[in-house]
C-alpha cells in the first residue's frame, strides 16, 4: 500500500527517524498557521510547501515550492491546492493535489556546506536478505544514477535474523564521505531507518534525499514508503492512511469484492482463478497476438457474484476489444463461473465485445452447456491453445 509523504514521516518519527517539523494541511489559511508554529518551535524562516500525491518528480511539476515569507505560504498553498500535477510518474492524465505538506526550510540561505544522499531500505528475493542501499547523489533518478554511474551506488546486506550492526552503520556514513558530527548523525539515522522497516513492515523505504545541513544535522528532507499489504492486520492504525483517491478506481472496487485486479494497457480482458494460470493466460495472449488489458485472479471461492463483478469492471475499460475468461474448476465450479458470465450479460445489457470462455475441472460440462444453452455470443474453447486462436481471431 503507497503512502503519502507526509504519512511516511508520521511513521519514521515514531522510531526517532529525523524529519523536518511540519504539518499537512488542505486550505492556503491553515498553511499559514502551520508556518507560523514552524517559526516560532523551529526558528525558522524559510518553509516548503509540497503537493502530496502518490508520485515522484513533484518539485519539477511545480508541485514543491520554497516561501520565504508567509505570503508567499499563501501563495504557494493557494496555487498547488486544487492543480492538476503532471509528473514522469502520474503519466499525461496528472493527478489532483488535494493537500500539501508545509514543513521548516532545510536549505539555509547563504550557506554552501549542504550536500544530499539516497538511502533506502528493500529486499533483495535473490538472496531473502534486506539491503541498504545508498549514493552520494541525492535528490536524482536512483535509475539514472545506476544507468551513468553505478559506481556511486552502495549496498549493505543486513541478514534478517540479526538485523543491522553498529559497524554496517559506520560503513554507510564511511562511504558517503562524513566525518565528525555528521557521521554520528548519519549512523544513527541508519539504523533507526532500518528498525522502522521492520517495525513497520514495509517492503520499501526511500528517502531521497536524505539532507546533510550546513550545521551537520542529517534529516530526512522527503520519504517514500510502501506498506505490505499482507501485513496490515498487524497495524490497524495504517489502514488508516489508505487514500483511495490516489488509487484506480477499477481496482478499489476489485478489492470491495476480493478480487486480485492490477489494471494494464492491453486490449484483451482476462478473468482467471489462480496468479500462475492468470500469468500463463497473460503470456497466451501475447503470443496470440494481443495484449493483456489486465490482470485479474478471482480466487478459488469465486462465485457468480464475484465473476460479474469481475466481468463488470473489466467492461469499464473502453481499450478491451475481447474477453478471455479461463477457469480451472479445482476448488471453484465451472458451473458457477458459467453462471456469473450469464448474469453479468443480462445484468450489464449490450456487451459489445466478444468474450472467450474455457472452462476446465469440476462440473466443466455442465458449465459448458449452460452457456451454449444461453444463447449469448460466448465462444467456448476446451484448450488453452483454442481459446488462443480465438482470441487471435476477434481481436
Amino acid at each position: 500500500m503507497n503512502i503519502h509523504e507526509y504519512q511516511a514521516k508520521s511513521i519514521l518519527k515514531k522510531y526517532n527517524v529525523a524529519i523536518p517539523e511540519g504539518a499537512v494541511v488542505d486550505s492556503p489559511d491553515a498553511a499559514v498557521d502551520v508556518a507560523k508554529k514552524i517559526r516560532k518551535n523551529a526558528n525558522a524562516d524559510t518553509w516548503a510547501v509540497k503537493a502530496q500525491i502518490h508520485a515522484g518528480g513533484r518539485g519539477k511539476g511545480g508541485g514543491v515550492k520554497i516561501a520565504r515569507s508567509l505570503d508567499e505560504v499563501r501563495e504557494h498553498a493557494k496555487s498547488i491546492i486544487g492543480m492538476n500535477l503532471v509528473t514522469h510518474q502520474t503519466g499525461p492524465e496528472g493527478k489532483e493535489v488535494h493537500k500539501v505538506l508545509v514543513e521548516q526550510g532545510i536549505y539555509y540561505p547563504g550557506e554552501s556546506d549542504i550536500r544530499e544522499f539516497y538511502v533506502s531500505v528493500l529486499l533483495n528475493r535473490a538472496t531473502g536478505k534486506n539491503i541498504i542501499m545508498y549514493s552520494t547523489e541525492g535528490g536524482m533518478d536512483i535509475e539514472a544514477v545506476a544507468e551513468k554511474t553505478p559506481e556511486l551506488i552502495f549496498t549493505e546486506t543486513i541478514d534478517p535474523a540479526i538485523g543491522i550492526q553498529a559497524f554496517q552503520a559506520r560503513r554507510v556514513a564511511f562511504n558517503l564521505g562524513l566525518s565528525g558530527n555528521a557521521f554520528k548523525e548519519m549512523t544513527l539515522f541508519v539504523q533507526s531507518l532500518y528498525q522502522a522497516y521492520i517495525g513497520s513492515d514495509a517492503s520499501l523505504i526511500e528517502i531521497n534525499p536524505v539532507m546533510k545541513t550546513s550545521d551537520n544535522k542529517i534529516l530526512a528532507a522527503d520519504a517514500k514508503i510502501n506498506l505490505d499489504d499482507n501485513a496490515l492486520y498487524r497495524h490497524p492504525g495504517c489502514m488508516e492512511m489508505r487514500d483511495i483517491t490516489e488509487e484506480d478506481p477499477a481496482e478499489v472496487e476489485a478489492g470491495k469484492y476480493n478480487l486480485n485486479f492490477v489494471k494494464l494497457d492491453g486490449n484483451v480482458g482476462c478473468m482467471v482463478n489462480g496468479a500462475g494460470l492468470a500469468m500463463a493466460t497473460m503470456d497466451i495472449i501475447k503470443l496470440s497476438g494481443g495484449d493483456p488489458a489486465n490482470f485479474l485472479d478471482v480466487g478459488g471461492t469465486a462465485n457468480a457474484e464475484t465473476v460479474e463483478a469481475g466481468f463488470r469492471i473489466i467492461l469499464k475499460d473502453p481499450n478491451v476489444k475481447a474477453i478471455l475468461i479461463n477457469i480451472f474448476g479445482g476448488i471453484v465450479r465451472c458451473d458457477r463461473v458459467a453462471q456469473g458470465v450469464v448474469d453479468a450479460y443480462h445484468s450489464i445489457g449490450d456487451v459489445r465485445v466478444p468474450v472467450i470462455v474455457r472452462l476446465q475441472g469440476t462440473n466443466a460440462q455442465e458449465a459448458k452447456d449452460l452457456i451454449d444453452k444461453s444463447g449469448l455470443k460466448v465462444y467456448s474453447a476446451i484448450s488453452l491453445q483454442e481459446a488462443a486462436d480465438l482470441v487471435r481471431e476477434v481481436v
